[in-house]
């Protein structure tokens, strides 16, 4: 559980959907993460409060690094690659082309040119991966602190929570910045298989291509880390009661 500690009760499944959707509407002020951040926090909740230490709520690195990254496959598969294509194919024709009128328009324009699954899921392989490993580092570094904070009795506040949000945006840009050009480039409104992207990527700046936008990607993921984690804490803290659980 994300908001567990030593004498921490269990989240249950709602309160992890409505805090994460909570938090997720209140970090990306409504581009539609209210969905995808539901998802991220149920499934990891629920998979850690299956393996977590019985008597410390607790999870070791590694697992919470495994849990974060199946949370994260998971919210690709349902949520995440459909409307991730679609944005991205909305902002890169707006650029060019301009054969979109409207997202629905470009749904359906997708959708009968390509059919459902080259349509709304191309990219899937590069969003997926870049889904796991930013969900992974996200979720496994803000709860690996605070499950590290827990053992030493560190009381916990909107600050930690906050601070311990941002470290986990900085570990989570530098550690998947590569998996999220490979994923523009593969949904851009011509769309590319994922080889081909990494491909062109590493044809139009090597190495350094990978980690192009960074900087500016940096800026958004320390704040947005920091909100989402400390809204979530708040927002959890008060619906469990609602659900019959103290403490």
């Amino acid at each position: 559980m994300v908001g567990s500690s030593t004498n921490a009760a269990y989240t249950p499944p709602i309160v992890s959907l409505l805090a994460g959707g909570i938090a997720g509407s209140v970090e990306g002020a409504a581009t539609g993460s209210f969905g995808k951040d539901a998802i991220r926090f149920l499934s990891f909740d629920t998979i850690k409060s299956t393996f977590a230490d019985p008597e410390t709520h607790t999870l070791s690195p590694l697992r919470n690094l495994l849990a974060g990254m199946t949370s994260g496959v998971i919210a690709s598969g349902t949520a995440v690659t459909p409307t991730e294509r679609i944005k991205t194919a909305l902002i890169d024709d707006a650029r060019h082309s301009r054969r979109f009128r409207s997202a629905p328009h470009a749904i359906s324009t997708l959708y009968r040119e390509h059919g459902f699954v080259r349509g709304l899921y191309r990219g899937f392989a590069g969003t997926t991966l870049k889904q796991a490993s930013a969900t992974a580092f996200r979720m496994g570094t803000y709860n690996t602190l605070k499950d590290f904070e827990t053992t030493k009795k560190i009381p916990q506040n909107a600050a930690i929570q906050f601070a311990n949000g941002a470290v986990a945006g900085i570990t989570t840009t530098l550690c998947t910045q590569p998996f999220d050009t490979i994923k523009t480039r593969s949904q851009s409104a011509q769309g590319a298989s994922t080889v081909v992207a990494v491909r062109e990527i590493w044809a139009d700046g090597g190495v350094r291509g990978f980690w192009k936008g960074t900087t500016m990607r940096l800026g958004r993921t320390i704040f947005a880390g920091g909100i989402l984690f400390s809204v979530y804490e708040v927002v959890a803290a008060g619906l469990r009661p609602l659900f019959g659980v103290k403490g």
